[in-house]
């Protein structure tokens, strides 16, 4: 018996690194996954479909059911066609898992309008466009009268949370994710839908340039391997998860953060106006105890 017996689940970007993982483990726990991945390079050029036939072919080997689909899940009728393949194949749908994305990474100097607008589009709106299209069969469902136990788990990042030099239109885009997220939570929890985010840390080819060297497979535990990832985004996806919502969990290897949103560090108050002058006396009370420059990238 795995935990997602019945369960039927989408995973887009799923034809290598992270996507692929969390789409061969949701199938060993028993679920049946369509395999979205257009093929693209890195940069989001071209088209092969023969990596997420090399995945729905591990999935049949291991005894569960997937299916291709090649949709671009950054256009409207792609993602609904990713949607309706679902219910249409395997009679339903309960997990979206939203992974897929490009790179074009440039200082915000250098970087063109085509760099910024392909990245939040497959980004953001890449993640948007399918939990649109899931949000609406489950929000019919669940006003038919049926029980509905839909999961959401997108896709953010570290570079979203804390930001990254030379990455204005990713960072930017991971951000939108994190907090579109809170916003599905907020909305969907009514109809018994989850929505939660990750921000993993693992070797891709997104990241191999990133941490280089570091990431390379040793002897002993290897923490860049992105089926450590898979683990936490098949838990969010079961049964068992159902009361966590709206939650932003960093994954490195067999590290787990759950992570808060913004908070105060700082504060002044008073029952009138500042001014500039007076703002300028006061910055040492408003930053007490921190410093006023840019955060660090990093949970240290």
């Amino acid at each position: 018996m795995g935990m997602l017996d019945g369960k039927v689940a989408i995973v887009t970007g799923a034809g290598r690194g992270i996507g692929r993982e969390e789409a061969l483990l949701l199938a060993s726990e028993g679920a049946k996954v369509i395999v979205n991945d257009v093929g693209a390079s890195l940069q989001g050029e071209g088209g092969d479909k023969h990596p997420a036939e090399e995945v729905v072919d591990l999935i049949k080997a291991g005894g569960s059911d997937a299916a291709v689909n090649a949709s671009d899940v950054s256009s409207w009728e792609g993602a609904k066609a990713l949607v309706d393949q679902a219910v249409d194949t395997f009679g339903q749908l309960d997990i979206l898992v939203n992974n897929a994305g490009i790179l074009r990474d440039k200082m915000s100097f250098n970087m063109e309008e085509s760099d910024w607008d392909d990245v939040i589009r497959v980004h953001l709106k890449g993640h948007f466009a399918p939990a649109h299209h899931a949000a609406v069969y489950w929000r019919g469902r669940a006003k038919a009268g049926e029980d509905v136990s839909g999961r959401i788990i997108n896709t953010s990042s570290e570079a979203g949370l804390f930001g990254n030099a030379g990455q204005a239109n990713y960072s930017a885009a991971k951000a939108g994710i994190a907090s579109m997220t809170w916003v599905l939570a907020r909305e969907l929890g009514r109809y018994g839908i989850t929505s939660n985010s990750i921000s993993p840390r693992a070797r891709t080819r997104m990241t191999e340039n990133i941490f280089g060297e570091m990431a390379k497979a040793d002897d002993g535990f290897d923490k860049f391997d992105p089926r450590n990832v898979a683990q936490l985004v098949t838990f969010l996806a079961t049964d068992e998860a159902a009361d966590i919502s709206g939650q932003n969990f960093i994954v490195y290897g067999g590290d787990i953060w759950a992570m808060g949103g913004f908070h105060p560090v700082g504060e002044l108050h008073r029952d009138s106006m500042w001014t500039p002058a007076e703002l300028a006396a006061a910055k040492g009370e408003l930053f007490k105890g921190i410093s006023s420059g840019v955060p660090p990238f990093s949970l240290a």
